[in-house]
């Protein structure tokens, strides 16, 4: 139990927070009283806390927990909440349905650390310390990308590692599907992208477990974007459908090296067929507004080799065929805005995008940028800080990762999604932020959670509260590292099983 006046040291940290003196004690005689519309957070709020404290928490007029869903209060906007706990009641109000959820996510960091326990605890008193919380997300885009391509995840991980995004607050699951690695996503009418494309490092997840998931993640604020990467890092897909490739007579087998691969999309008629065919089911199973089609990391050369490509770069008067990237990202783009989704895609330079798409600028601040000042909406997502297959430091007995100096906790914190002297007008046109987890070397779900946390706290914290008080986040962060504890998240030193060794 937290004393009258300290810090419940709450992650990310919200808006306003005040404490007051008393606490509400859970026991098995509370209640949950519910306006209309607010029954599925209760119902979120029992699924989460009955495992450790066992606790039945039913819904009663006369409950002393509320939860109000209130339209008319607009100064919370689509996420935010209020929560005021004392001695007689707990009320949490929020102005839409997202806002009450990370309020039940306040509410569990505020009990006793055992109450994130997966199993039974006895002898302890599920109190929560009196507080009064208005809090508001700083921004809507609060993400992390999981690579499932380069090493395959069970959806039993997703689904931990969906709720362990929603505890901090992140309300966007990016799935890597497809790679030169691999390719995970289920297509009715090209079986052969699993059955070739799936088979190195791992598996294929069924449409089941995906359309499971998506939804397991929307009862807890979090949606699931899935990208399918074109016009590069395509090798899978072409080891399974050579005929998709600039030379559709080659055979390839899926790639096992890292590092970016030379062998993309062919530019025919069929290759776009696929894309829509591909897309399609993808749109079926993912109902996030904004789909990933890639973008990123695409070699030209073979469309310098290509007959075809050669043909269709003259057939489309292009000036010549390193400008097939553009041509080809527009008409998926476009295939994906006619259906009422938004494109998002990684950007090299800021320029590389047609405008319809947002841009997720990874490799450097300066793209991001250039993209908003074009009008386009940006995530940022600079390597240098939000990169987290890059190792937490130079300490020995960290796992292999990528090459290059330590993403640290602090840089991660540093992550500034709208830096200062951006203009206001481009300003405006930051969505977020997000973490990528690229799994290169990352076997294991166990390492996955070693590399995510604790940056992903502090990812949180920058993207919800504004990551303007690095001595006051590192305090909050020493209490919630006992949550972490509590949720079995691996922490130094690290048992990590190994990756498999793989050339790169």
């Amino acid at each position: 139990m937290f004393p009258p006046t300290a810090d419940p040291g709450l992650v990310p940290g919200p808006l306003k927070l005040s404490r007051s003196a008393g606490a509400f004690t859970l026991d098995d005689t509370t209640a949950i009283r519910v306006s209309p519309g607010a029954a599925p957070a209760a119902a979120l709020l029992r699924a989460l806390l009955a495992p450790a404290t066992g606790l039945p928490l039913p819904l009663a007029p006369d409950g002393r927990m509320v939860l109000v869903l209130d339209p008319g209060l607009t100064g919370l906007g689509a996420e935010g909440y209020g929560l005021t706990v004392s001695g007689e009641a707990v009320l949490l109000r929020a102005a839409c349905a997202a806002g009450l959820r990370h309020g039940v996510q306040t509410i569990r960091q505020l009990l006793p650390v055992a109450a994130l326990a997966a199993e039974p605890v006895r002898g302890v008193r599920w109190s929560l310390p009196g507080v009064e919380i208005t809090d508001v997300p700083r921004y809507a885009w609060r993400g992390a990308m999981l690579d499932v391509a380069r090493h395959f995840q069970p959806v039993s991980f997703l689904r931990r590692f969906t709720d362990l995004l929603a505890l901090h607050k992140l309300n966007v699951l990016h799935l890597h599907l497809t790679d030169d690695q691999g390719w995970r996503m289920p297509v009715t009418a090209f079986p052969r992208l699993t059955e070739v494309g799936g088979v190195p490092h791992g598996g294929a997840y069924s449409r089941e477990e995906l359309r499971g998931l998506v939804a397991y993640a929307a009862d807890r604020g979090v949606t699931v974007v899935p990208e399918i990467e074109m016009p590069g890092h395509a090798r899978a897909a072409l080891a399974a459908y050579p005929h998709l490739g600039n030379f559709p007579e080659r055979r390839l087998g899926v790639w096992r090296s890292w590092g970016v691969c030379d062998t993309v999309f062919g530019v025919a008629d069929e290759v776009l067929d696929f894309c829509r065919t591909v897309l399609d089911e993808v749109m079926d199973l993912f109902p996030s507004p904004r789909v990933h089609v890639g973008g990123d990391e695409c070699p030209h050369t073979e469309w310098h080799r290509s007959p075809a490509a050669l043909r269709r770069v003259a057939d489309e008067g292009l000036a010549g065929p390193d400008a097939l990237h553009g041509w080809f990202m527009e008409r998926v783009g476009s295939f994906l805005t006619d259906r009422g989704r938004r494109p998002l895609g990684w950007t090299e330079t800021g320029h590389d995008l047609p405008e319809s798409f947002t841009a997720l600028a990874w490799r450097d601040e300066r793209h991001g940028l250039a993209a908003a000042r074009r009008g386009q909406p940006v995530i940022m997502a600079p390597h240098r800080s939000t990169y987290l297959d890059y190792p937490q430091s130079s300490l020995p007995g960290e796992p292999p990762g990528q090459a290059g100096p330590a993403v640290g906790l602090s840089a991660v914190y540093a992550t500034e999604p709208a830096p200062a002297h951006w203009e206001t007008a481009a300003a405006a046109q930051v969505l977020g932020t997000q973490a990528q987890l690229w799994t290169e070397y990352v076997a294991t779900a166990a390492h996955a959670e070693y590399l995510a946390f604790p940056r992903l706290c502090a990812l949180a914290d920058t993207a919800w509260s504004g990551g303007r008080d690095w001595p006051g986040f590192q305090a909050r962060l020493h209490h919630h590292r006992s949550r972490l504890d509590a949720l079995g998240v691996p922490s130094r030193p690290p048992a990590i099983l190994r990756p498999e060794r793989t050339t790169r």
